[in-house]
């Protein structure tokens, strides 16, 4: 079997197609991954915020009838470690 000039060309039309098609199916999980990653990003940067604002904060919670329990409830959300919390700053 004798390859024409034209098997080839399409051959080589076909490799392309495929190598197209890799490629952008490997560029829409990028991009994929890349929101998530951007969401996570800002989800830990309001965590970072609201950490320094419950720590700040906090004697104002502590003067409001329950505030307490919504401040603990609040450090239990944002995920802030109760110690570091609590700590006054010196």
């Amino acid at each position: 079997m004798e390859l024409t000039v034209l098997d080839l060309y399409v051959l080589n039309l076909l490799v392309t197609l495929a190598m197209f098609i890799v490629l952008v199916l490997r560029a829409w999980i990028e991009l994929k991954n890349y929101r998530l990653i951007w969401k996570e990003m800002e989800w830990r940067k309001t965590y970072e915020i609201m950490g320094r604002v419950l720590k700040t904060e906090k004697e104002i919670f502590t003067h409001v009838e329950g505030g307490r329990e919504l401040y603990e409830l609040l450090c239990k959300v944002f995920g802030i470690k109760e110690e570091a919390a609590v700590r006054p700053k010196t």
